[in-house]
């Protein structure tokens, strides 16, 4: 098998695809819980089912999200000092792929029995879902601007030994 030809990011394509597909998952996210909210309070029927449908999108998505990071984080040279964020970023990443999954199929069944109403306890659900998400955005944020992972000026430091 030929190796893949990587440029100064160390990734065989110009940009970081994780970052595009993960701030549309996040969007997806954090919309449908605004509008589980507002028309849990409004009884706006019509936002059950934009949320119903982000959340849908975003439970698919939330996989290629991870399947690019997976990938993206095997090409990284990762420093030590970094390895613990990575890593736990990674299971949480998995983790929510599951945990957005499971909600969406919840959401499903909601919609369903009763298109006009939804339970407390998803609400519940769902905003412990937005803490999630917002630590998730806490590791990765904090994987790309303080360890620099697949940002060319360390990429270029870490290939010249020199530990940034």
């Amino acid at each position: 098998m030929p190796a893949l030809s990587l440029n100064n990011q160390n990734l065989p394509y110009p940009d970081p695809l994780h970052p595009i597909v993960v701030h549309f998952v996040i969007a997806m996210v954090l919309f449908s819980f605004v509008c589980d909210v507002v028309g849990y309070f409004t009884r706006n029927v019509r936002l059950f089912e934009v949320s119903f449908w982000n959340m849908f999108v975003a439970a698919i998505a939330i996989f290629l999200a991870v399947i690019f990071g997976q990938f993206e984080a095997g090409l990284a040279q990762v420093q030590k000092a970094a390895q613990s964020t990575l890593n736990y970023h990674t299971v949480l990443g998995w983790s929510l792929a599951a945990i957005v999954a499971a909600i969406a199929a919840w959401r499903f069944v909601i919609r369903n029995s009763n298109p006009r109403k939804v339970p407390p306890a998803y609400l519940g659900v769902a905003t412990l879902l937005v803490f999630l998400v917002f630590l998730q955005v806490y590791l990765g944020s904090k994987l790309f601007w303080v360890y620099g992972l697949h940002v060319e000026p360390v990429v270029q430091a870490m290939k010249q030994g020199v530990s940034p």
